[in-house]
């Protein structure tokens, strides 16, 4: 089936419940990392504002959150930029406001940060208040330091050190987010096992991936290639973008040694999605599910964004002081936005062996052209069916454990007495 009639066939229906990444303090950020594509957004809106989000908009933010979202519990998720910089009095607002509409459905609080503001004050009111806590840190101080640096290009290591020391000595809960780039990619087992050892039970990575500006985009005053568009000269990478052939080793080799070790122990966003995967779930990242468009980003101002990585005019699709953000999310423009992941998807992909694992993953990233020549390509395409197709004996060998009413772990002890290539023919 081609892209075309792979466009008409998909329906992007409209979900009970959505996520927002809220950004209250828009673009602005403490550090100036020399890899992130969201800095230069702040050429996108009214510097008037201050780039802090008001009490109006935070106010129907939270009472919208409530009206719009269908389940039992509202997921609040923060981010930047960087979040503490709006202050604790802005939190705390946002809590209280919570309070008032919650009216007995649950409200959980996730907060992204690059941890170089917390203090004991900061810990005080995020373990009070059950905040969930993701610290961005890229491994070792070797390989964080080489692109996460402040405005005055001094490194930041230490002090995102401190902080997590502040999130322990308050028991936040928190986990790590950890940018794959050039550097990292290529000392896997030192970055996990870093990780590990500082006290991260669950792992999120994120391969880098960015692409050089054409001068259209230049001439926009952005530093950072738009979203792929075809016939797009955008294509080039920047020096710090992770190559495919490196995160695919990357995922491969931190794999072999959890599958062996930290089943059941230590939590990899990735292995655990798979595994779901696997076992004939929905797909727990959007990255990997056939159509999109059910997670937004929130502006300080209240414009709302098909998606983080489309902060860009063409993707406004409205603002949450004029319509709310259940039928901006459920509305035609976000659901043909979310059709669209699978509609242009290439024959190359819709033929892969393991396409009902990675359906061609974030549209940001297909900027490449395929074997046969087609464009819309993912540029992570190898390093996906690297990992997918090595991890399937595995994940095959655990979603039949899952479904003897079986600890997924016990393949620990399985795989001490096979090989890894093994793992289908392990009596169950």
């Amino acid at each position: 089936m081609g892209c075309e009639a792979g466009r008409a066939a998909v329906i992007n229906t409209a979900p009970d419940s959505f996520h927002v990444m809220a950004k209250p303090s828009g673009a602005i950020c403490n550090l100036d990392c020399q890899y992130c594509f969201y800095l230069d957004k702040e050429s996108l809106f009214d510097r008037s504002s201050r780039f802090r989000m008001s009490d109006e908009v935070l106010a129907a933010y939270v009472r919208q959150q409530f009206e719009s979202q269908r389940g039992a519990e509202v997921v609040f998720a923060w981010q930047g930029g960087e979040p503490t910089l709006m202050g604790l009095e802005f939190f705390e607002r946002a809590v209280g406001l919570q309070r008032q509409h919650a009216r007995g459905r649950t409200v959980q609080n996730a907060f992204q940060t690059n941890g170089v503001l917390l203090d004991d004050a900061w810990g005080e009111f995020l373990g009070r208040e059950n905040f969930l806590v993701g610290l961005s840190i890229d491994g070792p101080a070797e390989w964080h330091d080489r692109y996460r640096v402040d405005k005055a290009g001094k490194p930041t290591f230490e002090r995102v050190r401190r902080g997590l020391e502040v999130l322990k000595k308050h028991g936040v809960e928190f986990n790590t987010l950890t940018v794959v780039h050039r550097e990292n990619a290529r000392h896997p087992l030192e970055v996990y096992r870093f990780l590990k050892e500082i006290g991260s039970g669950f792992l999120q990575f994120v391969p880098l991936v960015e692409r050089l500006p054409g001068e259209a985009t230049r001439a926009r005053g952005l530093t950072h290639a738009l979203p792929p568009r075809p016939g797009s000269d955008e294509t080039r990478v920047t020096e710090w973008s992770v190559s495919a052939a490196d995160y695919g080793e990357f995922l491969v080799t931190i794999f072999d040694e959890w599958v062996r070790k930290d089943v059941g122990k230590t939590f990899v966003q990735l292995f655990d999605v798979t595994l779901g995967i696997w076992l004939g779930l929905p797909a727990g990242l959007c990255l990997f599910r056939e159509t999109c468009g059910d997670g937004v980003a929130l502006e300080h101002n209240g414009d709302v964004f098909s998606c983080d990585h489309f902060v860009y005019p063409e993707y406004r699709i409205g603002n949450l002081l004029n319509t709310s953000l259940g039928d901006l999310v459920r509305g035609p423009q976000q659901r043909a936005f979310g059709a669209a992941k699978a509609g242009t998807l290439p024959e190359y992909c819709r033929k892969c062996d393991v396409r009902f694992a990675c359906n061609g993953e974030c549209p940001k990233n297909r900027f490449i052209t395929t074997p046969d020549g087609m464009p819309g390509l993912n540029y992570l395409c190898s390093a996906y069916q690297r990992f997918f197709r090595h991890a399937g004996p595995a994940m095959n060998t655990m979603a039949r454990l899952i479904r003897a009413r079986r600890a997924p772990a016990e393949i620990m002890t399985l795989a001490s007495a096979h090989g890894k290539d093994e793992f289908h023919l392990v009596p169950i």
